[in-house]
């Protein structure tokens, strides 16, 4: 015969764990109380139950003075490892010397890049062997059943680490108390559409999800915005969150910065590990400046290495900018695989201190920035880390005359961005310039 296994009548053994992650998870519930009693935050999605015991927000919140309540026959489980996991089971070698959980939100939760990010966020190549994570996974209605395919997925895996897993489609759940909030989701640019169409589209949700970091993540919550335009949607989320610190919101561009250290490598015949200190300036368009002037191969300057400064202008650069295009015309598909491996990197980035004399890139607020970069934009600068999550901008790099040519070619296009997004970002009386073929520039990755 079949076995059959009730997922509602296992026995809760959950003393142990309770007391050592309810603080991380479990005290969820004052700010998102306020928020709905003043009307800010809507009823959270009903989520149906999944493998993994998925639950909504809502329920989390509900269930944070009782995590060892037991599930019922008409209630879905609230996560198998809150309420079904066995802690007298568990390996007390490897788990006692765990952190407390990090809260992960992350939008755009069902789409390809995620797919491939978030089993690397569970398996604790990011955030680290001893690390704990919580996962909350920010989709739409439409996507709302993919979400619990990645949950099913997710348990299918069985990653230790991975402590939990909500889903929802409304940021005002899905960034509670979040530590960390991952925004890959956005809108594609449509064929016709203006890069200003592109801003004021995709500014939108970045309004709404700036105001749900500002009203329930924590105040030390670390930003990292995807989804493009992905400087000045970083610029609008940023804006719409006073709460945070300016300087804990990021663009991406460390999938620019691994790609320009890849062509450094392949033209020195070199492996790509000894490629260091390569920076990506500005915005991540066609106008990013890869900088080979400062780079380093082998501990050497790239350029005494390579020596060939034409290749350098006019093949490596272009080549850089134009990356992602080229690979949509070869695979047929943008680089979800790649811009995932740079996303995990760009955290651990973060979470790791810096190598003596090295630096990475990551586009950051330019205020009080030591290059004289207009300051109240989100701009790729090179940076260090102690570890902690905080960063420190580089100062004292080679700025040559045909690096500064081309930095301040994109400070003027983040500047515009910028303008043409005042409305959203509070800032009234910009004046959009971008409009038109001349004014555009076409983003790394679209065709």
């Amino acid at each position: 015969a079949t076995p059959h296994f009730s997922t509602h009548t296992r026995k809760v053994k959950m003393a142990a764990l309770t007391v050592s992650f309810a603080g991380k998870i479990g005290a969820t519930a004052p700010r998102v109380a306020n928020a709905r009693a003043a009307g800010r935050v809507g009823a959270a999605p009903a989520v149906r139950g999944t493998p993994l015991r998925v639950k909504s927000a809502s329920a989390r919140v509900a269930s944070r003075d009782s995590l060892r309540v037991a599930a019922t026959a008409t209630e879905a489980p609230l996560g198998v490892f809150k309420l079904e996991y066995d802690i007298s089971k568990d390996d007390a070698t490897k788990s006692a010397s765990w952190k407390e959980p990090v809260i992960v939100a992350v939008s755009g939760a069902a789409g390809q890049i995620s797919n491939h990010l978030l089993f690397k966020i569970a398996s604790g190549e990011v955030y680290g062997p001893d690390q704990p994570v919580a996962l909350r996974l920010l989709g739409s209605e439409r996507s709302r059943e993919a979400l619990e395919g990645v949950a099913m997925e997710l348990e299918d895996s069985l990653f230790p680490l991975l402590r939990e897993v909500s889903i929802g489609i409304d940021p005002m759940d899905v960034f509670v108390d979040a530590d960390w909030a991952l925004l890959i989701g956005a809108k594609p640019r449509g064929p016709g559409m203006e890069r200003a169409d592109l801003l004021e589209m995709n500014g939108a949700i970045f309004v709404e999800q700036g105001k749900a970091l500002n009203a329930v993540a924590k105040p030390t919550c670390k930003v990292c915005v995807v989804g493009n335009p992905c400087n000045t949607n970083a610029l609008i989320a940023m804006e719409n969150a006073p709460n945070l610190d300016r300087r804990n919101f990021h663009a991406l561009t460390r999938l620019d910065e691994n790609r320009a250290k890849c062509q450094l490598a392949l033209k020195a015949g070199v492996f790509y590990e000894t490629v260091t200190n390569v920076t990506i300036w500005g915005n991540h368009s066609t106008t990013q400046v890869p900088d080979f002037v400062n780079a380093q191969i082998g501990g050497e300057k790239a350029m005494d290495v390579i020596d060939d400064n034409s290749w350098l202008e006019t093949d490596f650069t272009p080549a850089i900018q134009t990356r992602g295009g080229l690979l949509i015309k070869k695979w047929g598909r943008s680089s979800a695989a790649s811009t995932a491996v740079s996303i995990a990197d760009a955290i651990k980035s973060l979470v790791t201190p810096t190598p003596e004399g090295d630096w990475f890139s990551t586009a950051v607020c330019t205020d009080g920035n030591p290059y004289g970069i207009q300051e109240g934009i989100i701009f790729s600068m090179p940076c260090r880390s102690n570890g902690d999550g905080t960063y420190e901008i580089v100062d004292g790099l080679e700025i040559n005359d045909w690096l500064r040519e081309r930095i301040k070619k994109s400070e003027d296009e983040l500047t515009k961005e910028a303008e043409c997004v005042s409305h959203l970002t509070g800032k009234m009386g910009g004046a959009c310039e971008l409009i038109g073929e001349k004014a555009d520039t076409m983003l790394p990755g679209e065709a």
